[in-house]
C-alpha cells in the first residue's frame, strides 16, 4: 500500500505547481489558474497568499473576463522575489545577468574580448568581478536561488567539471569548484553546456514553446545542440548528448579543433562560412559573418555561393538528426537563425531527399527567438528550479504584503 500524503506535503506540492505555472505562463487570472491546474478558487487564494507573503508573486487589478460575476484577480510572478545570477562564457565575450522569476532579465553586463584561447584562471577572475557587480544590483529582500553558468563544452553537471571545451582550449577544468571556492557564500553553483541551456530557454520561453520533441542547433564559432524528448531535456549519461557539432559528416573534410576530421562544425560553423567567403585569414569575427550574410542577401557572387554551400551541409546534418530523433520542431540559433531565410529552400530540398516521410511530415524549422540571452535564461532556469520545486525555502517577509 502506498503511503498517504500528508496535508503539508500536498500543500508544498501545490505551491510548487502554482509557482512554476506562473513562472512559465506569466500573469494569469485566478480563473485561468483554476482552469489550468484544476484547483478551487479557495485553494488558489490560500496558495497565492502564501506565495505573496514570501514575495514570490504579486496580485494586480482584477481581470474582466466578459462574463457575469465577480472579476478575477490577476496573479503574476514577482521578478524581484527570487532571482538567479547567471553567466555565459563564450569565445568572444563573457556575460553575467540577474534573472528573476518569470524569466525577466533585471541586470545584464556583457564584456567583449578578442577571440583567443581563454586561460581559465583569468576567466574565473573576470566572471567573479562581473558577478559581484551584478549582485550589488539585487534588492536586499530578494532571495538568490543560486549561480548558473553556461560553458561551450562537455560539462559534468554533478560538480561542474569541464571535461573538454575545444574552442576555449580547456580540458578537465574544475570550474564549479573554482567558482564556488572564490564566491564563498554558500550559493549553489550549477554549470552546464551552453547549447543545452539555450535549448531549455527556447523550449520554455522562445521558438520551442508548445512542442514536446525539439532539436536546437546553434553556431557562432563552434556548433552546439540540444534535445528535448517527451518534454524533457536529454543530456545523456555523461552530459554529452547534443554534441552535434562533432558528428562526422565529411570524411574528406578539414581537421576540427576536437582533433577529428570532417565534423559538422567544420562545415557549418561561423569560421567555415568565412573560409568559403575568402575571409578566413582575418580570423573569426561575428561582424564578419554578419557582413557575409548581408552581402549574400544582395546577391554577391562570392558571399551567396558560400552561404548556399553552408546551407547544403546544414540540411545534410539536420537530415540525420531528424531521422534519429523525429522532432516536431528544429530551432536554429546563433548565426544559423539569421541565415535561415537565405538557405530555407536549400535545406528543405536536402531534407526531402534524406528524411523518412513520416518524420518529414511533422517537422518544422524556425529561427530562435531569444538571441544572445538564451543561454543566460537557461542557466537561470537551472538555478531557479530550486525555488520552483520548493517555494517554502524562501522565508516569509517581515512585512507581509502578499494578497489575501
Amino acid at each position: 500500500m502506498s503511503p498517504v500524503a500528508s496535508p503539508e506535503s500536498v500543500r508544498r506540492h501545490n505551491l510548487s505547481l502554482l509557482l512554476r505555472h506562473l513562472h512559465h505562463s506569466g500573469a494569469l487570472s485566478r480563473s485561468e489558474i483554476g482552469g489550468a491546474l484544476g484547483m478551487t478558487r479557495s485553494t488558489i487564494g490560500e496558495l497565492v497568499a502564501d506565495l505573496g507573503g514570501r514575495g514570490l508573486v504579486l496580485a494586480g487589478d482584477p481581470a474582466r473576463l466578459g462574463s457575469p460575476g465577480r472579476p478575477s484577480l490577476v496573479v503574476r510572478p514577482n521578478p524581484e522575489g527570487a532571482v538567479a545570477i547567471t553567466a555565459d562564457i563564450e569565445v568572444n565575450s563573457l556575460s553575467v545577468a540577474v534573472v528573476g522569476l518569470g524569466g525577466q532579465i533585471l541586470d545584464l553586463a556583457r564584456v567583449a574580448h578578442r577571440p583567443r584561447r581563454l586561460a581559465f584562471e583569468q576567466t574565473v577572475e573576470d566572471i567573479l568581478r562581473l558577478i559581484q557587480s551584478a549582485r550589488a544590483t539585487i534588492p536586499t529582500d530578494c532571495w538568490i536561488a543560486g549561480l548558473g553558468i553556461a560553458v561551450p563544452g562537455v560539462v559534468r553537471r554533478a560538480d561542474g567539471l569541464v571535461h573538454f571545451a575545444p574552442n576555449l582550449g580547456w580540458r578537465d577544468v574544475p570550474l564549479g569548484r573554482l567558482v564556488a571556492d572564490r564566491i564563498g557564500s554558500g550559493l549553489p553553483v550549477l554549470i552546464s553546456n551552453e547549447a543545452d541551456l539555450a535549448t531549455v530557454a527556447e523550449h520554455t520561453w522562445g521558438a520551442g514553446v508548445g512542442v514536446d520533441h525539439l532539436i536546437y542547433v546553434s553556431s557562432d564559432v563552434g556548433v552546439g545542440g540540444g534535445l528535448v524528448i517527451d518534454g524533457h531535456p536529454l543530456v545523456g549519461a555523461t552530459g554529452c548528448a547534443g554534441e552535434v557539432g562533432h558528428v562526422q559528416v565529411n570524411p574528406m573534410g578539414v581537421h576540427c579543433r576536437c582533433g577529428a576530421i570532417g565534423c559538422w562544425e567544420t562545415e557549418i560553423g561561423g569560421p567555415a562560412l568565412l573560409r568559403r567567403a575568402g575571409n578566413a585569414e582575418k580570423g573569426y569575427q561575428p561582424a564578419a559573418v554578419a557582413r557575409v550574410l548581408r552581402e549574400a542577401a544582395w546577391g554577391d557572387p562570392v558571399a551567396l555561393p558560400a552561404v548556399e554551400e553552408v546551407g547544403r551541409w546544414l540540411g545534410a546534418g539536420l537530415g540525420g538528426l531528424v531521422n534519429a530523433f523525429n522532432p516536431q520542431r528544429v530551432v536554429l540559433g546563433g548565426y544559423l537563425g539569421d541565415m535561415w531565410p537565405l538557405v530555407e529552400r536549400i535545406v528543405q530540398a536536402e531534407l526531402r531527399v534524406r528524411v523518412m516521410a513520416p518524420a518529414l511530415e511533422v517537422v518544422e524549422i524556425k529561427p530562435a527567438q531569444l538571441g544572445a540571452e538564451a543561454a543566460l535564461l537557461g542557466a537561470a532556469e537551472l538555478a531557479l528550479t530550486r525555488v520552483l520545486d520548493e517555494p517554502t525555502l524562501v522565508p516569509v517577509r517581515a512585512a507581509e504584503g502578499g494578497p489575501a
